[in-house]
């Protein structure tokens, strides 16, 4: 991870990338606790979901988005993106002068100290492809019992909004019954788009069970801009800004599940 800070850098913008609007569930959480940073979320329509992609394809569609946010001046990327921070963080993470918070790294920690022996975790095709979420979480907890499943098709259920199809209920069920076979305490929703099937989940077994990872990520970054000095102190809302690389009005109309977006999306 990058640590090298710039000058005068507390009121410079914060970035956030996902394939689509599902790191939306990110931001807002961070929005929550740092109202005053400046933002700006670049959504890839283009290309979603990432995680049916190739894994150069994805460092591609990263590097892309890092180089726009260089172009912008950051301080700070979130990879709001379980995909990407799986599969191409560790290929780019040395390549540019800002600081870079991947989802599943930063979070893995946390994870890693829950009272528990047996964890599932649902996530894309490329994110259970990578190993990710066992090589970050056995770093710290080597004898905890990992249970991944990848759940293809979950992605286009949020981002269409096809919550009450009988395909989409089938869908949903068919992975959860898969994983808990495995009979896992907790079941981390390890795509920033799972925690918005919590409401179909919750028809299937009891709410508790399922972890979003957001929350605590989200804390792991107010934490990190803070330790190193570079977090915004203005009393004021801080500004936020918008990009898509298409379909601006889906981006829009979807994103609002997630987090009011009050500014139109800007199409690169």
């Amino acid at each position: 991870m990058s640590t090298l800070i710039l000058k005068n850098s507390r009121e410079l913008p914060v970035g956030f990338c996902d394939s689509g609007v599902g790191g939306l569930s990110v931001f807002a959480k961070f929005k929550n606790i740092m109202p005053a940073e400046n933002t700006i979320y670049y959504g890839d329509l283009k290309n979603v979901p990432y995680g049916s992609k190739s894994k150069s394809e994805i460092i591609g569609f990263l590097k892309n988005i890092l180089d726009f946010f260089k172009s912008k001046n950051v301080k700070a990327v979130v990879l709001a993106c379980n995909t990407t921070s799986a599969v191409a963080y560790d290929e780019i993470k040395d390549n540019y002068d800002f600081q870079i918070y991947p989802i599943i790294q930063s979070s893995a920690k946390i994870l890693a100290e829950l009272n528990i022996k047996k964890l599932g975790v649902f996530a894309t095709t490329a994110t259970i492809k990578s190993g990710a979420y066992e090589k970050e979480i056995k770093k710290y907890n080597p004898d905890m019992q990992i249970y991944t499943k990848a759940c293809p098709g979950w992605v286009e259920i949020v981002e269409n909004k096809t919550f009450n199809t009988k395909e989409s209920i089938e869908l949903v069920a068919k992975y959860f019954n898969e994983i808990m076979e495995y009979k896992p305490e907790k079941i981390v929703l390890g795509c920033t788009h799972y925690p918005f099937l919590t409401g179909m989940l919750s028809k299937l077994s009891d709410s508790s069970i399922f972890i979003d990872p957001a929350a605590f990520f989200a804390d792991f970054i107010k934490k990190d801009l803070i330790n190193k000095n570079i977090n915004n102190l203005s009393k004021k809302i801080g500004n936020e800004e918008f990009y898509v690389s298409a379909n601006p009005q889906q981006f829009k109309v979807s994103g609002e599940l997630f987090y009011s977006i009050k500014n139109n999306p800007v199409l690169l």
